[in-house]
């Protein structure tokens, strides 16, 4: 058997700009490529594909899965593992919130359970803010973060997450525009303000540092590729153009 890459596309449910994408950071390459440029995947490369794919239900960064497809099954095994363990964990932190909305309809909260999970999500997501601390803890900027942090209401750092969340998912829906165009040079405007809003003062020499962060750091590719495959370096190459 052997598919087009608009027939691969149509048949696995994802976008022609995810497999081109995966062919050009090498995570799957087509079986064949014809003289005029044509992308061909037989079985192999499409059961491949599956894989990946089935990894990205998982939410696993593609650097990840890079790595778990070259490992042998024990490896792969552990990292199934683990992302199993962090998903139940998961589970059990929205079945806590469903449990708790059943209460309060009822008029009986308990809120123990739910600290107890919420604390134990936050231990795992501490890792990343004691090295931040470690990295830029006496910089004005860090300081200045952690004083507007502290005067955030929980419902003023809901709305800023969401705005964040709105601002990448534009970038995803941006890609195909490329990183230089007026949509994308213009989001990249909008999330510098929302840094600066609230954050701390952002430069562009500091905008820049940020976006290089992102693709070097796989925490941060992990959360903005889960808004569209290939955000994190659309979101670095558009903010380096920015930059310049």
């Amino acid at each position: 058997m052997k598919l087009s890459i608009g027939e691969a596309a149509k048949l696995l449910g994802v976008s022609l700009r995810t497999l081109r994408y995966y062919d050009e950071i090498g995570l799957v390459r087509p079986s064949e490529t014809s003289e005029a440029g044509y992308r061909f995947y037989d079985g192999e490369a499409l059961a491949r594909l599956q894989q990946i794919l089935f990894y990205r239900e998982l939410e696993f960064p593609l650097r990840d899965i890079a790595e778990m497809l070259s490992r042998p099954d024990s490896g792969r095994h552990q990292a199934l593992l683990q992302r199993k363990a962090l998903l139940l964990l998961e589970r059990q932190r929205i079945d806590g919130l469903i449990a708790l909305a059943d209460a309060s309809i009822e008029g009986e909260i308990d809120m123990t359970q739910q600290r107890n999970l919420e604390k134990e999500l936050s231990a795992r997501r501490a890792e990343y803010a004691k090295e931040a601390a470690a990295r830029w803890g006496k910089t004005d900027e860090y300081q200045e973060s952690l004083k507007r942090q502290a005067a955030r209401s929980s419902q003023e750092d809901a709305a800023m997450q969401q705005e964040a969340d709105e601002i990448f998912a534009a970038f995803a829906a941006a890609m195909d525009k490329g990183p230089a165009s007026p949509e994308a040079q213009a989001l990249v405007k909008r999330w510098l303000e929302h840094v600066n809003r609230c954050y701390y003062p952002c430069t562009k020499q500091i905008l820049a540092c940020l976006g290089q962060m992102y693709v070097s750091d796989e925490r941060f590719t992990r959360t903005l590729d889960r808004f569209g495959d290939g955000n994190t370096k659309f979101i670095a190459e558009a903010i380096a153009i920015y930059c310049r």
